[in-house]
């Protein structure tokens, strides 16, 4: 019986269909970002057209930047981190736990006074000192620089006293938010990009340190080829419309 050969357009067809199953294994990476609690909204859609756009896909885990620091340092496998400052990715660098010159601000936090309930906050802030409050939800500020931003604003207000002891403290800003969202708390210090409703006073930028929040490589994303395209998703005009669109500010 006479064997046939396979044709050379087969073959070609054979061989391209190879290098296209490769190209996309090569690029078809996972990047687990940790994320600050303020920004995991925004981070949702940017992660999803990053996907689309790159092929890579991202595990994304949320909460106080404070708290990703510790667990950075205690070996954590997190690729990138977005955090809430631009402290704590030059911290990781000077420790060894991130790459130099990786680091760059992909977003400037507004903070809030808000309140599940409309009408009940005003527009400067006058209710923080009303005697309707009870309870005030911040993060915690040994955690997440909302937290302390939150802090500043009460001593700048000359509020100390009266508002220390109606805090109610929550591991990160999406647990502050949680508080007022359900009630337990009158009012919380969250950022502009979590409001949904409600009432809320735009806390002005003089009354607090800049909420510059930078992201960075992390060593165990060094060689991953999906956490260098991540951060430079970020620079880009997609990602920055998201970025603006839920209230926050970009470095010029």
């Amino acid at each position: 019986m006479t064997r046939q050969h396979p044709s050379t357009s087969t073959l070609l067809l054979g061989a391209l269909a190879l290098s296209l199953l490769v190209a996309w294994s090569a690029r078809a990476d996972e990047v687990h970002v940790a994320v600050a609690a303020n920004f995991a909204g925004p981070m949702s859609k940017i992660g999803a057209a990053f996907g689309a756009a790159t092929g890579h896909s991202l595990k994304v885990s949320s909460g106080a930047t404070g708290k990703f620091y510790a667990q950075v340092v205690a070996g954590a496998p997190f690729d990138v981190l977005l955090a809430a400052d631009d402290e704590t990715p030059k911290r990781l660098i000077a420790a060894g736990h991130a790459v130099g010159g990786t680091n760059f601000t992909y977003a400037v936090g507004r903070l809030v006074l808000w309140s599940a309930q409309p009408g009940f906050v005003d527009d400067q802030g006058a209710v923080l000192s009303s005697d309707r409050i009870t309870h005030v939800a911040i993060a915690n500020p040994k955690l997440a620089p909302y937290g302390a931003a939150a802090v500043e604003v009460i001593r700048a207000r000359g509020l100390t006293d009266l508002v220390r002891p109606k805090l109610v403290t929550g591991e990160s800003i999406a647990q502050a938010y949680q508080f007022a969202f359900t009630g337990n708390a009158q009012v919380a210090f969250v950022a502009l990009s979590q409001v949904v409703g409600g009432s809320y006073w735009l806390v002005p930028p003089d009354l607090y340190s800049p909420l510059r929040q930078d992201a960075v490589l992390l060593k165990a994303g060094a060689k991953n080829p999906a956490a260098a395209a991540l951060l430079a998703y970020l620079k880009s005009d997609a990602a920055t419309r998201v970025i603006r669109v839920h209230g926050y500010g970009l470095v010029p």
